[in-house]
C-alpha cells in the first residue's frame, strides 16, 4: 500500500501533463499472469515516463503490476514475479525496465 502512495503523485502528474484523465487499458495482461523478461522491454529506454507507456511496458512484460522508481528513490529488494520495476532518471525517463 505504501508503494501505491509513493508512486501516485508521478502517474498523476503524467496525467495533468496531457491536460486529461486517460485509462490505461491492459487487457493484454491475462489475470494470474507472470512477469516475462524480454529485449522488449529495453525498447522503452530513453522514453518520458506516461500512463501510456505505463501500459506499453506492462503489456510488453505480461505484467499485472508496475513499480515506477524515480531518480534518488530508495525501494525495498523484494521480488514480486508479478510486477515490473522501471526505474528513471532526473528527467524522468526511463533507464531500464526489469521483472521483479
Amino acid at each position: 500500500m505504501r508503494k501505491f502512495w509513493i508512486c501516485t503523485p508521478l502517474l498523476l502528474a503524467a496525467c495533468a501533463a496531457h491536460g486529461e484523465r486517460k485509462v490505461v487499458g491492459i487487457e493484454q495482461v491475462p489475470p494470474g499472469s507472470t512477469c516475462v523478461q524480454s529485449a522488449a522491454l529495453d525498447s522503452f529506454k530513453g522514453q518520458v515516463a506516461s500512463t501510456e507507456l505505463a501500459a506499453q511496458i506492462m503489456s510488453a512484460a505480461r505484467a499485472p503490476k508496475l513499480r515506477w522508481v524515480a531518480h534518488g528513490m530508495m525501494v525495498t529488494m523484494e521480488f514480486n514475479a508479478r510486477r515490473v520495476t522501471v526505474r528513471l532518471d532526473e528527467q524522468s525517463r526511463v533507464i531500464s525496465a526489469n521483472c521483479g
